[in-house]
């Protein structure tokens, strides 16, 4: 079979989430990376897994469960075998080392979700370098879950605004977002109401340092969730940016991403 192109998948190397009060939690989910990814491999593209320093991310325990592939210990364990076994993710490339081959070859950039992201991502110059080209040139942009926080990466000042999140100071992140290129864009991310469920059932009441949600509302995004309650599959899409809410919306991303690779190489090619 002739491979379509390559997308860019792009981890975090973060290893532990700091919380509120002093207490930190496990990072990375599973099915929001290997879902999405294994669509577009099954579709005819390739993928290249890539992260801030190169090294391999690692992912939540938590996230290694039939209930997040529809109670399917079969659908669990194709998706383990393909991250394990996957020749594009055994040696994850640096992000720097991607911008500098040539960021032209890839036909799309997919970013996965679970807490990683809100960690080093979203404020990783590198990844910020990678966005502005994608954005530049129009190609897909595909955020999951938590993943649409790694936008504010290309932030002029990406590090200002986290941290003047964690600091809880609105206006200082307000005017540390200033010309992000997102802003405007609608866009979904793990709602509030869907983070305090998490805090309470799988971090044992700690407290997130800030929350996603409101954070790209800050930013200038026009958020949007799904209704009728949490965890329900949810996706947007705006312009070439597409992001989906939370892990229950891997399979709606992962046919919208095929999609839009499908437009991108189309056009290309004409």
């Amino acid at each position: 079979m002739t491979r379509k192109g390559t997308i860019l998948v792009v981890g975090s190397n973060a290893k532990r989430f700091a919380l509120r009060d002093g207490k930190s939690a496990e990072v990375g989910y599973l099915n929001e990376l290997a879902i999405p990814t294994q669509a577009a491999v099954d579709a005819g593209y390739d993928a290249v897994l890539a992260t801030p320093t190169g090294a391999v991310p690692v992912m939540d325990p938590q996230s290694n469960s039939p209930h997040h592939f529809g109670g399917s210990v079969e659908a669990l364990e194709k998706a383990l075998t393909f991250v394990r076994t996957y020749p594009g993710f055994q040696k994850p490339r640096s992000l720097r080392s991607v911008i500098e081959e040539n960021l032209d070859e890839y036909a799309g950039i997919f970013v996965p979700g679970g807490h990683p992201p809100m960690i080093d991502l979203m404020q990783d110059g590198d990844l910020g370098e990678v966005l502005r080209h994608f954005h530049a040139a129009g190609k897909p942009t595909v955020l999951l879950c938590h993943g649409p926080i790694a936008a504010t990466a290309a932030m002029p000042k990406a590090r200002e605004f986290r941290a003047a999140l964690v600091a809880g100071d609105v206006e200082a992140a307000r005017a540390a977002a200033a010309g992000w290129q997102y802003a405007g864009y609608r866009m979904t991310v793990f709602s509030d109401d869907e983070e305090r469920w998490a805090e309470e059932n799988l971090m044992n009441g700690a407290k997130v340092p800030f929350y996603v949600y409101d954070a790209l509302e800050i930013a200038g995004g026009k958020l949007e969730k799904a209704p009728g309650g949490i965890f329900k599959p949810h996706l947007v899409q705006d312009r070439e940016l597409i992001t989906g809410q939370n892990p229950p919306s891997d399979h709606i991303v992962a046919e919208r991403l095929v999609h839009a690779l499908d437009a991108q190489t189309s056009a290309h090619a004409a």
